[in-house]
């Protein structure tokens, strides 16, 4: 069953119902001031947090009280598995699902997409242990030339054991393999505006209130189309989140000494530098940069860690 949000109303609701005992509840969205939690009927509540709670998000196991009016107040947030979270504009990190099994990085040839995203949010994904998983998404837009060439930029993705996906929410071409993928676990959808990620959870889940965008003929990128993260069910036991689209995904949260382990080629190097604390940058007998210049890692993505490593610096 899909869950539309539920919006904030006005003002802030009442305190518990005293004769209310705590519940569990697992939050759908999250909207500043008010959380849409769902109960274990599956019915919706807009709650409102304690103070000095942790901010709850999308995918939280959390213990709330209802009142008279169906309201209710979040209490606490139970243990998580896992927790996807990124920087803010004042370098907070800011969480932003969690209790993930995996996610779904979507991109798409138009707007065309860089691999330095990719690569962010494989790092983050190795860090937060939560698995990646790639989809080439409007494939139905390309010619077999075009799509040949979107195919060889992400095949080195798959070659380093990564699961990389077509899809077009268009066609069927993808999604049943989409579905495959996700069936039986929280999986999030991440990536830039305008690259279908509303549209896919539309079309695997018809009846969501998703609002789907198009994309503006003169911007190269998409126009916003989801502005709060969302849960919804699938009917095959699967949830899915929507996120906002974003151009970047900052990775200044993750202790610098992580950055490298987040290149998951570079594991088998590491450690085996003349120095402990090798920045894989210019030290000498450096056993990374040694399996660079003999191919054994990719150039592009030594560059791409470089420069993570660069902005750390800055």
């Amino acid at each position: 069953m899909a869950h539309p949000a539920v919006e904030p109303g006005a003002g802030a609701p009442e305190a518990p119902h005293p004769d209310a005992g705590e519940q569990k509840g697992l939050v759908i969205a999250n909207h500043g001031k008010a959380l849409a939690v769902e109960d274990a009927d599956g019915k919706l509540h807009r709650c409102v947090a304690r103070r000095r709670l942790d901010r709850a998000v999308s995918g939280d196991r959390v213990l709330w009280q209802p009142n008279r009016r169906g309201h209710g107040v979040v209490a606490g947030i139970l243990p998580r598995r896992s927790l996807l979270a990124r920087p803010d504009d004042r370098g907070h990190t800011r969480p932003i699902a969690a209790n993930l099994d995996q996610i779904v990085v979507v991109i798409a040839a138009r707007p065309t997409f860089q691999e330095a995203l990719i690569d962010h949010y494989l790092v983050v994904a190795e860090f937060s242990g939560i698995v990646p998983v790639i989809l080439l998404n409007k494939v139905d837009l390309l010619g077999p030339p075009e799509l040949a060439a979107e195919k060889a930029r992400v095949e080195p993705y798959g070659a380093l054991g990564y699961a990389v996906r077509l899809s077009s929410a268009k066609q069927t071409d993808g999604l049943g393999a989409l579905a495959r993928q996700i069936q039986g676990r929280t999986s999030i959808l991440v990536g830039q505006s305008g690259v279908g990620k509303s549209s896919l959870v539309k079309r695997l889940l018809p009846e969501a209130a998703v609002t789907v965008g198009v994309l503006s003929g003169r911007a190269p990128v998409g126009r916003h189309t989801t502005t709060v993260t969302t849960l919804y069910h699938l009917p095959d036991g699967a949830d899915i989140i929507d996120s906002p689209g974003v151009r970047d995904f900052g990775v200044w949260h993750i202790p610098a000494e992580r950055i490298a382990e987040g290149f998951v080629e570079f594991r088998p190097y590491l450690g085996r530098c003349r120095f402990r604390d090798c920045s894989h940058h210019q030290e000498p007998d450096c056993a990374v940069r040694a399996a660079v210049q003999e191919g054994r890692i990719s150039a592009r993505r030594y560059a791409s860690y470089q420069a993570i490593m660069a902005e750390r610096r800055a």
